[in-house]
């Protein structure tokens, strides 16, 4: 009986090893390809569709090849996330034809349960504003709590604004603000906004989110001194700085925001 050698053996197994490593990376490239592909279309739809109807047969091979490539990038890695979430939001969203519904719906829970930030934000907002099942407002907010783990900026502002009314959950400023303030860092323009006009009200910034950017510690008297002294001015500053990120956005309220700070001299220009 023909024995191989121990050491072949092993070098064996991890050259096997490396080349499924190999072909699982070329298979995951070559989706995002069709995924980017995809994408690329749909963009093209979004800078037009307001021009046009939405069922406009001229969107046709637009949405053709948008729904094409989706399904190719599945093809080739049926793991993609991205492609399961745009393909299921295109049977929500745009006049595919051969959209469905449940369809759409069965490609999110898919994708949201296979860890996609993006899907689950996009299929809790559905289970709140679509279900009228009693049990929705849980499924939802379980979604939009996962998606939240992995600081998705839509899923940081909604529950902001659901700890800010009071919406199913204990008001709770502070943890909106929390919300805002990590959704404004990923670009958000509208938590933007709530977060500076929190600030505009008086709201302190959570001791979460100074606790890393103080510099000195607040035990120390000139510090905590220095701290009462420029408090409001330091916080129509981080005010500004909010509606200044939202207006380069592209917000027009943002705009606003900063017209009325420079016309008006009280630091309490929201009250």
């Amino acid at each position: 009986m023909l024995r191989i050698p121990r050491g072949a053996a092993r070098s064996w197994s991890l050259l096997s090893c490396l080349q499924q490593q190999r072909g699982i990376h070329e298979r995951n490239k070559k989706a995002m390809e069709f995924v980017a592909k995809g994408w690329s279309a749909l963009q093209e739809v979004d800078r037009v569709i307001d021009h046009t109807e939405p069922n406009d047969p001229r969107l046709f091979p637009l949405l053709r090849a948008a729904k094409d490539n989706f399904e190719l990038a599945l093809e080739v890695d049926n793991m993609n996330t991205h492609a399961r979430y745009w393909l299921g939001r295109m049977h929500f969203k745009y006049h595919v034809p051969g959209a469905c519904m449940l369809v759409g719906a069965a490609l999110l829970v898919e994708a949201a349960n296979m860890g996609n930030a993006d899907a689950q934000y996009e299929f809790g907002c559905r289970l709140r504003v679509d279900n009228d099942y009693v049990q929705s407002d849980q499924q939802a907010f379980y979604y939009i709590e996962k998606a939240v783990d992995q600081l998705h900026p839509g899923a940081l502002y909604l529950l902001g604004a659901v700890y800010l009314t009071g919406d199913c959950v204990k008001r709770d400023v502070a943890s909106a603000m929390w919300c805002f303030h990590r959704a404004s860092e990923k670009g958000h323009a509208g938590a933007a906004i709530a977060y500076g006009s929190l600030l505009l009200k008086g709201h302190e910034v959570p001791d979460v989110i100074t606790r890393f950017n103080s510099s000195r510690s607040p035990s120390t008297g000139g510090a905590k001194r220095k701290g009462m002294k420029s408090q409001q001015t330091d916080a129509v500053e981080m005010a500004k700085e909010q509606f200044q990120m939202a207006a380069e956005a592209g917000c027009d309220l943002g705009l606003h925001w900063l017209k009325r700070l420079a016309d008006s001299g009280d630091p309490q220009v929201s009250k």
